[in-house]
C-alpha cells in the first residue's frame, strides 16, 4: 500500500473519530475532549491537504516545473503545521476559559472515550509510518502527538475519578496545546530553511570541497552551492578547475563522490586554470598546479 493511500486512510480515521469525540466531549462536559475534537478536525483538514500535495509532488519535471514538483510536499508540511499552530492556540484559549469557569464532568465517559481515542490514533500512526518526506513525517508526528493527547486525557479522567480535582482536565488540555504548538514551531523552522534554500544540515560544503580537491587532476573547486528540494532529494552546482583531458571520466568520478554525500542531482562547470572564475565572477589564473 502506497504512502498516499495510507494517508487517505488516516484522514478518514481522523475525520470519523473527530465527529465521535465531539459528541462525546459534549456528553461528558470535558473541555479536553472537545478541544481534542477541534484539534482532530484541524488534523483531518491538514491530512487531506497533505494527501493532495503529496500526490502532486510525485509528478515528473516538465518545461514549467523544471525541478519537478517535490516542493509541493514541503508546502503540505507547512500548511499542516500552520493549521496545528492555529488549533493549538484555540485549545489553550478554551482551556484557560474552562479553568475560570469549571463545569461538572462525566468521569467514566472521559475514560471510555480516551481508550477509543488511543486505539483510533494508534491505527492512524500505523498507517502514516514509513514516510521520508517532511510532509509525511509531519503527518505521522501529529498522529503520534494525538496518541499522547488521549493518554493525557485518560490519566486526567482517572485522577478526577479518584480525587474529584476537575481542573486537571483544563490543565492537561492547556499542556497538550502547548506541546503541539512547540512541536509545530520547531517543524516550521526546518520548512523555512528549505524554502530559504539553506544547505542541508547533514551536508558540509567545506568537507565536499576538501574531498574534491584531493582528487587527482582537480586543481580547485569554487562556486559550490548545495540545497534540498524536499529534505530528501539534494542537488549541488559547482565550478571545477582542472587540466584533465578526460572530462567525461572526471565528471563520472565526481558525481559518484557527491552521491556518497547524499547529493543526487549535480551540475558541474569545468574550467581550465587560464579561465578560472573567482567567487565574485572575475577571471583569474592559477600559477601553480595546485591551489593551497
Amino acid at each position: 500500500m502506497g504512502i498516499v493511500k495510507k494517508m487517505h486512510i488516516a484522514f478518514l480515521l481522523n475525520l470519523s473519530f473527530a465527529v465521535f469525540e465531539l459528541v462525546g466531549g459534549v456528553y461528558t462536559g470535558s473541555i479536553a475532549i472537545i478541544s481534542d475534537a477541534l484539534h482532530d478536525f484541524f488534523d483531518a483538514l491538514s491530512i487531506g491537504i497533505s494527501c493532495y500535495l503529496e500526490k502532486k509532488s510525485k509528478k515528473s519535471a516538465n518545461s514549467t516545473y523544471t525541478y519537478g514538483y517535490l516542493r509541493y510536499s514541503v508546502l503540505g508540511a507547512a500548511i499542516t503545521n500552520c493549521i496545528l499552530v492555529i488549533g493549538s492556540v484555540a485549545v489553550m484559549y478554551n482551556a484557560v476559559m474552562r479553568i475560570f469557569n469549571p463545569v461538572p464532568l462525566n468521569r467514566g465517559g472521559m475514560i471510555i472515550i480516551a481508550l477509543f481515542g488511543i486505539i483510533a490514533n494508534l491505527a492512524a500512526v500505523y498507517f502514516t509510518k514509513g514516510g521520508d518526506s517532511l510532509n509525511q513525517k509531519a503527518v505521522n508526528l501529529h498522529m503520534g502527538e494525538d496518541v499522547l493527547c488521549w493518554v493525557a486525557i485518560l490519566v486526567g479522567g482517572i485522577i478526577i475519578e479518584f480525587t474529584g480535582f476537575t481542573v486537571i482536565d483544563a490543565l492537561l488540555s492547556f499542556g497538550v496545546g502547548m506541546f503541539i504548538l512547540i512541536s509545530a514551531a520547531l517543524s516550521m523552522g526546518k520548512i523555512i530553511n528549505l524554502f530559504l534554500e539553506k544547505a542541508p544540515k547533514e551536508i558540509s560544503v567545506e568537507v565536499i570541497r576538501d574531498s574534491l580537491t584531493e582528487m587527482p587532476q582537480v586543481l580547485d573547486v569554487h562556486h559550490v552551492h548545495v540545497r534540498s528540494f524536499d529534505g530528501i532529494s539534494h542537488c549541488a552546482t559547482m565550478h571545477i578547475v582542472t587540466d584533465c583531458t578526460d572530462i567525461r571520466g572526471l565528471k563520472c568520478r565526481i558525481k559518484k563522490l557527491l552521491f556518497k554525500f547524499g547529493i543526487e542531482h549535480t551540475t558541474l562547470e569545468f574550467e581550465t586554470p587560464e579561465e578560472m572564475h573567482g567567487e565574485s565572477g572575475e577571471i583569474w589564473k592559477i600559477e601553480s598546479p595546485k591551489r593551497v
